[in-house]
Parts: C-alpha cells; sequence; structure tokens
C-alpha cells in the first residue's frame, strides 16, 4: 500500500501564503486557518510536508529532460521547452525558465514555512518532528541543487522571505549554494531513518539512503571523486539501509515491483488520487496513444552494444543494419519500440508495431503525421495497469541503486582506481542484470586505459539510465554537449537515401558552449528584480 504522501496533496500551501499578515495579528480569524492556529497537530504539519513532496519534482519535467539531450526528439510542440532548449533557439522570455524558477522556489517556501512553524506544535513526539525536519530539509536542498545545476549563481533562500524581500534578493555564489547543499545533506543524514527502518506504511518517505545518494550525485557533478566513492561505499556496504539490484530490468519499471531493493528515492504516485500521462503521448499509436509527442533518437539506438558487448561500428561486433535490432543489449527491447516490436497488449496477446514507411498502420512513420517523428517509441515506464487515456499511479524513480554503481564505477575510473573487483561490483553486475552472458560483455578487460573505460562507463550510463532524464545533466557535467548537440538528430533508416545514409533527419541542434552551460535567469525576475545580474551570453 502507497503511503498517504499521494494523496494528502492539497490547497494548504495557498491558504498559508495568502494569511501570512495575519501573522502581525494577536488574535487570530476563527473562520480560516493561520500561522498562529494551523499548527495544532502533526496531521495538519504533515500535510503541509506532503504538499512540499509534491513539488519536488515533476512528472514532464522527469520525461522531457530526456529530449533536452541527444537521447530523444520533442517533435509536437514544446513540451516543457524541450523543443527550444535542444535546438539551442530559446532566450530569457521561454516559459520553461520560468516555471522552473517559480516551482522551485514555490517548493523551497513551502519547506521553509514548515520548518518556521513546526515547533508550535504543543506534545508532538520529538522523533517524529526531527524526522519531518530532516525531510523537508531535504526537499529544500534538493531545489537550490536543482536551481545551481540549471542556473549557476541563484538566490540561496533558507528562511521564508516576505514579497518585499523577495523583490530585492541577488544571486548567491553558486560555491555557497553548493556548501548549503552539501551541509544540510550531511545533517539529514544523521537524522532521517534508513529505509528498513520505515515500515510498509510509510514506504516511500526520503530515507538516510536518498540523502546518502543524492550528496553523491551532487559530488558527482563536481567532479569530487574521492567523496563520491566514500558516499557510494557507504550505501554499497549496506550499513546506511538495504540495497541492491532488482532482478529484472523490465520488471523495475513495472508497478507491481515498485519499492523494490533498487528504489532510493521516487516521486509518489496512486491511481485515481494522484496520476501522470505522459505516456498519452509516447506509446505506439496502436497501443493507444493520441499521437507522439517525443521519441528516441537514432543516436541513443546505436549506443546500445551488441551481446558480445561491442559496439556496433566494431566490425567484429557482427552487428548488420539491414537487422539492426537482433543481438542487441537487451535494455534496447526494454526501452524502445522499434519496426517489428512485439508490443505486450493489455489483458494478454500481443501485437507487431509496424513502423516502417508504407506498413500501412498507424504507427508508419509519415513526415508531419501523429505518429514518430524518428521511427521510434517508448516502452519503458510503460504501465499496463493503466487507467484512461494511458494515465499512470507507477512511481517515477529519481535515484536508483544502479545509479549508485555507476556513480561508483565512474569515480573510481577516475581516480585510476577502477580494477576487476570494483568493476565485478558495478558495470559486470548491471550486464548481468540487463541480461548479457557473453564472457566478452561481463569481464574485465585490465588491458584498457584510463579514457577507455571512461568512455564504456559513460555509454553505460546512457543505455541504462535512458528516459530517466539525467543524460541532459551528464552531458553538462562531462562538457561533451557541444559534440552532441550540434548537427541533426536522427531517426531511423527511413529517410531519403541520398542524405546521410537514410537516416531520418528529426531536428537541427545548436549549442554554443560560451553560453549555453547555464540557464539565463528568466527575463521576468530581473524584471521585478534588478538586483539579478543575468548569466554570460545572455
Amino acid at each position: 500500500m502507497k503511503n498517504n504522501i499521494t494523496y494528502k496533496i492539497n490547497a494548504i500551501l495557498v491558504l498559508l501564503l495568502v494569511v501570512t499578515a495575519c501573522e502581525k495579528l494577536d488574535l487570530a480569524p476563527e473562520n480560516q486557518f493561520t500561522s498562529l492556529n494551523y499548527w495544532t497537530s502533526i496531521g495538519k504539519a504533515q500535510t503541509v510536508l506532503n504538499t512540499a513532496y509534491s513539488q519536488m519534482q515533476y512528472s514532464n519535467y522527469f520525461f522531457y529532460n530526456e529530449a533536452l539531450s541527444d537521447n530523444a526528439y520533442n517533435g509536437r510542440g514544446d513540451m516543457a521547452g524541450a523543443a527550444s532548449l535542444a535546438a539551442g533557439t530559446y532566450d530569457a522570455s521561454l516559459s520553461r525558465l520560468q516555471n522552473e524558477w517559480n516551482q522551485r522556489y514555490a517548493g523551497i517556501k513551502t519547506c521553509n514555512l514548515f520548518l518556521e512553524n513546526i515547533d508550535r506544535i504543543e506534545d508532538a513526539d520529538a522523533d517524529v518532528v526531527e524526522r519531518m525536519i530532516g525531510e523537508a530539509r531535504f526537499i529544500r536542498a534538493f531545489h537550490h541543487f536543482q536551481l545551481m545545476t540549471w542556473f549557476g549563481d541563484v538566490p540561496l533562500v533558507a528562511k521564508d522571505l516576505t514579497i518585499e524581500d523577495a523583490q530585492t534578493l541577488s544571486r548567491t555564489p553558486r560555491t555557497e549554494v553548493l556548501q548549503f547543499v552539501l551541509s544540510e545533506l550531511d545533517e539529514v543524514i544523521k537524522i532521517l531513518p534508513s529505509n528498513s527502518e520505515y515500515s510498509e506504511e510509510e514506504r516511500g518517505k526520503i530515507t538516510k539512503g536518498a540523502a546518502i545518494a543524492l550528496k553523491a550525485r551532487v559530488l558527482l557533478y563536481e567532479n569530487d571523486w574521492e567523496r563520491v566513492v566514500a558516499a557510494c561505499e557507504s550505501l554499497m556496504d549496506g550499513s546506511n539501509g538495504s540495497y541492491g539490484l532488482f532482478s529484472s530490468y523490465e520488471g523495475l519499471f513495472l508497478p507491481q515491483n515498485e519499492y523494490s531493493n533498487e528504489d532510493i528515492l521516487s516521486l509518489q504516485y496512486l491511481p485515481e488520487f494522484r496520476t501522470w500521462g505522459e505516456y498519452f503521448d509516447f506509446a505506439p499509436l496502436t497501443a493507444g496513444s493520441r499521437l507522439n509527442a517525443m521519441a528516441a533518437t537514432q543516436e541513443l539506438v546505436d549506443s546500445y552494444l551488441t551481446l558480445d558487448g561491442k559496439k556496433i561500428s566494431d566490425a567484429s561486433s557482427g552487428y548488420n543494419e539491414d537487422d539492426p535490432y537482433t543481438n542487441r543489449d537487451p535494455r534496447l527491447t526494454n526501452t524502445i519500440v522499434y519496426h517489428g516490436y512485439e508490443w505486450e497488449d493489455v489483458g494478454g496477446g500481443s501485437h507487431t508495431v509496424l513502423i516502417e514507411p508504407g506498413s500501412g498502420t498507424a504507427d508508419e512513420y509519415v513526415p508531419g503525421s501523429s505518429a514518430t517523428p524518428t521511427g521510434y517509441y517508448w516502452r519503458k515506464y510503460f504501465d499496463p495497469t493503466h487507467q484512461t487515456g494511458l494515465s499512470s499511479g507507477l512511481n517515477l524513480m529519481l535515484i536508483r541503486y544502479a545509479d549508485v554503481l555507476l556513480m561508483y564505477a565512474e569515480a573510481k575510473t577516475e581516480l585510476g582506481q577502477m580494477d576487476q573487483a570494483t568493476w565485478d561490483n558495478t558495470i559486470k553486475a548491471i550486464r548481468s542484470r540487463a541480461g548479457f552472458t557473453n564472457p566478452t560483455a561481463l569481464n574485465f578487460d585490465n588491458s584498457l586505459g584510463k579514457d577507455e573505460l571512461r568512455q564504456i562507463i559513460r555509454n553505460e550510463r546512457r543505455v541504462e539510465l535512458a528516459f530517466e532524464g539525467l543524460r541532459i545533466f551528464d552531458i553538462r557535467r562531462w562538457k561533451t554537449a557541444e559534440d552532441v548537440l550540434n548537427g541533426w538528430a536522427h531517426g531511423a533508416k527511413f529517410g531519403p537515401l541520398s542524405q546521410d545514409d537514410g537516416y531520418i533527419r528529426a531536428n537541427l541542434r545548436f549549442f554554443d558552449p560560451n553560453k549555453h552551460y547555464l540557464w539565463p535567469i528568466p527575463r521576468d525576475e530581473r524584471l521585478i528584480n534588478p538586483n539579478l545580474s543575468q548569466n554570460p551570453g545572455w
């Protein structure tokens, strides 16, 4: 049973914001909530904390962030600004920038309201209060981390602000925001329970392990390799929770396996009460979608190795361009729908997804149609128990144990410490779970140099975490975005043979390394508050 943070989301934050001015009165109105009369029970405090949970991340960002990278193309509209951001055609007026800024600071405000009022509750269980404070501080740190990752210097807001205060803030140096995030995470690691200490009814709450994993991710983005290793090892040794790789890669993303030992931190959903519906625009049309808004690129498809662990560009891999999906990494079939894919229908049975031009089905690639703009659809995170319009109550994992292993492998490689034991505990374990059996794909090659190992691990991150919204952050921190986001993003070999060997030219991208590694501060924010400086190049 999912915990109650998934459906106790209501308008309490709005109520608290509306009546902030009542704090100056000696008496609170009896017919509405104010900060003077609201904080009377842990239950009411939990409602505010539930609001903070719901603001931590949004499903459209979770999915459409994939199209900011070279993994996907948003070919219908500009969902979450994905088309504009990927093509490099945006400026400071793009609504995604404003929304990201507003939503993150709204989430921070909720946390600050909670933290500054929780002590008003009389006779509350001190251990429960301390744990809830840890959860709120984690969420506040998460928002600041996201903001500094996108914008660089951002206002550090560690207390609730008045409107007047908010309109005079200046940007805090990124280094100070980073230090705040890491300090907060270190503190909440001391406070929060491990996943094994929560009851079944409390599953989905933020844990000590989640705080350690987020700390590892923050440090990863800073190339702080030794501290990444230390954080990951404190999860891998079992001292801060019980985690591991779930037995099936495909099964990991199915509703019956929620809260597996691989799930470290998830966005919480519940059928009918809180759902997401993006798959209505991702699945094949013959599976019930209305159109295809975002599809995988050929560049992502090409990154999946053959079953012997070789790149498809390797002449000895056995790759056949005329039969491109045979003898490939099983995660390709678990993630991406291609021509000839056997789609498992809800309620049993299956049908073949025919995408090749001339197939005569709704899924057929036709330029400008409602079908896929790249010749591919998505399968990963499809919920076979979906409701009307393919809406789902399936949780979306923000951090999972495979990511911890990949962070560890990357850090050990960068430190020159990749060895047989590390490989076996990370890359071999992940590939074995994926379905590889060939020794050449699984065994460690100690003849490989650091750069060769680096490329292997980076590609492993790409295919293991595809469609989970993390690729954009990786190519930004690796400073490879200018290499992979300039030029054409391609689709399947359904285009004219006269250009790019017949691979669809889906979208022309542009990335300027002198400006695009940071988003511009939203235009409207700077109009309201001239103290907010702008990033270089904008």
